[in-house]
C-alpha cells in the first residue's frame, strides 16, 4: 500500500464490501451500471474506489430518486446510489457498525445483525399481555428530515477516523437526482434505499428516543424497528403523558410526530375492561387486536394478538395481480410453481407466525389463478372452471406440496 495515501484502506475492505453489494443486488443508479456492467471491468472499476477513498478524493454521485407505491395510496421515495457508491458505503458501514452494534438498545431491530420484524412483533405480542396501553408512535418522514448537525454529532461521539467523517458528511450532503434529470440539493435527511442510510438512522435514534426512553423512562418498554416504534404503558393516564413527552422529544431532535398514525391504544381482551375507542395498531405488517383464541384446554377466550394486517393482505393482491400468471400460457405447470413457491413461502413464513389461520385467503385466491391458468392453458380442449378446478384436485391428491400454499389448509 503506498505511504502517498491520506487514509489507510485496504484493498481487501474494498473487496469484502463489493461481494456483499452483489449479494445484496440492487437497480443500477443515475450512470445505468448494474453490476454486471461493473464486473465487466472489475479490477479497475475496484481499484478506481479504493484509490479515491485512500486520497480523500472520493465525491458522491447524486443519488437517483424513486418512487414507489405504498399501502395508504402514496408515493415513498428511495434514492438508489450507483452501484460504486454502495460499495464505498460499504466499506464505511463495514468499518464503525460493530462499534455502534456494542451500544445500540436491545429492543431496537430495524436494520441489524442477527434482528428481524419478527422478533420484534414477537416482543410486542408478550408486552401487549403485560401492560394494558400502547402509545403506536410514527415519526413524519423521518428519512427526508434528519438534522445533518445532530447527525455528524453522533458519529464523532464513536469515531475520529477523519476519512469516515469525511465521507458520511458527504453522503449526507449528496444531491438527489429526479427521473426527468433535475438534480435537486439535499441540506438534511439521508437517502432511504442507501447502504449507510439505516445504520445512521439507527444510530439517530439510538440517541433521540432509545437512549433517551432508558434514561428518562426505564419503566416503559418499546419494541422499535427503524422509525417505527410500539411503547407500552399500565395506565391511560401514563400513555397520555408519554406520548407528549415523546412529541416534545422528537421536535427538540428536529423531528415530528404523525398527527394522525401516532396513537394511544388499549389493549383489550377478556380481562380488560375498560371502555376506549382504539383496541388495534399495525405494526410491521401485523395488525394487534381483540381476537377470539383457544387455550390449551380448547376453550376459547378474547386475546389482544397480531396478525396479517389488512393493508399487508392489499399489498400481496396487489404484486400477485402483477404476475399477470393466468395469462402466461407459454409456462409449464412446475415452472408455474417455481415462480410462485418462493415468494409466497416468505409471506407464510413471515406472517403465518402468529394467527396462521388468517393466511387462508391465499389458498383460495392462488387456487382461483391457478384455475384461470388451466382454462386458459387447455382452452383447445374446451377446458372450463370445474374441470380445472377438478385438475387442479388431481395434481392436490397425487402430490399434495406441489405448490406452498396448500400446506395451509393441512395446517
Amino acid at each position: 500500500m503506498s505511504k502517498t495515501k491520506s487514509f489507510i484502506i485496504s484493498k481487501q475492505a474494498v473487496w469484502d464490501s463489493y461481494l456483499k453489494v452483489k449479494s445484496n443486488h440492487g437497480a443500477a443508479g443515475i450512470d445505468r451500471c448494474s453490476i454486471t456492467a461493473f464486473e465487466e471491468d472489475l479490477r479497475n472499476n475496484l481499484y478506481k474506489i479504493w484509490n479515491r477513498m485512500s486520497s480523500g478524493s472520493y465525491m458522491p454521485p447524486p443519488v437517483l430518486r424513486v418512487e414507489i407505491p405504498k399501502g395508504d395510496g402514496k408515493m415513498r421515495a428511495l434514492g438508489i446510489p450507483t452501484v460504486a457508491d454502495r460499495i464505498a458505503q460499504m466499506v464505511v458501514k463495514n468499518h464503525i457498525e460493530p462499534e455502534l452494534e456494542s451500544i445500540f438498545h436491545p429492543d431496537s431491530y430495524g436494520y441489524r445483525p442477527k434482528r428481524s420484524a419478527r422478533q420484534a412483533v414477537s416482543l410486542a405480542r408478550k408486552r401487549c399481555w403485560k401492560h394494558d396501553w400502547v402509545v403506536d408512535i410514527d415519526i413524519k418522514g423521518f428519512f427526508d428530515n434528519i438534522p445533518h448537525d445532530l447527525m455528524m454529532r453522533a458519529v464523532k461521539k464513536h469515531t475520529n477516523e477523519r476519512w469516515v467523517l469525511l465521507y458520511v458528511e458527504r453522503w449526507l450532503k449528496a444531491p438527489v437526482q429526479i427521473r426527468d434529470g433535475v438534480i435537486e440539493e439535499r441540506t438534511q435527511g439521508t437517502p432511504q434505499g442507501g447502504v449507510i442510510s439505516p445504520l445512521l438512522a439507527n444510530l439517530f435514534l439510538h440517541y433521540a428516543f432509545d437512549h433517551w426512553m432508558q434514561s428518562n423512562y426505564p419503566g416503559n418498554p418499546f419494541e422499535r424497528y427503524a422509525d417505527d416504534s410500539v411503547v407500552h404503558c399500565d395506565t391511560k393516564a401514563q400513555a397520555k403523558r408519554l406520548k407528549s413527552e415523546i412529541a416534545k422529544r422528537m421536535e427538540r431532535c428536529g423531528l415530528e410526530l404523525h398527527p394522525e398514525k401516532t396513537k394511544i391504544v388499549y389493549c383489550q381482551d377478556a380481562n380488560r375492561t375498560e371502555e376506549y375507542h382504539l383496541h388495534r395498531f399495525d405494526f410491521l405488517g401485523f395488525c394487534f387486536r381483540p381476537r377470539l383464541s383457544r387455550n390449551k384446554y380448547g376453550r376459547y377466550f378474547v386475546n389482544f394478538s397480531p396478525a396479517i394486517a389488512p393493508k399487508a393482505k392489499k399489498e400481496i393482491f396487489a404484486e400477485i395481480r402483477q404476475w399477470c400468471l393466468h395469462r402466461r400460457s407459454d409456462l409449464s405447470v412446475k415452472e408455474i410453481a417455481n415462480k410462485l413457491n418462493p415468494v409466497v413461502r416468505g409471506w407464510i413464513e413471515y406472517y403465518g407466525a402468529f394467527f396462521e389461520s388468517e393466511l387462508i385467503f391465499l389458498v383460495h385466491h392462488l387456487d382461483k389463478l391457478i384455475y384461470r391458468w388451466v382454462i386458459r392453458k387447455y382452452k383447445k380442449q374446451g377446458s372450463n372452471f370445474k374441470r380445472a378446478e377438478n385438475w387442479v384436485k388431481r395434481i392436490k391428491c397425487k402430490s399434495p406440496n406441489y405448490f406452498v400454499h396448500w400446506g395451509l389448509l393441512r395446517a
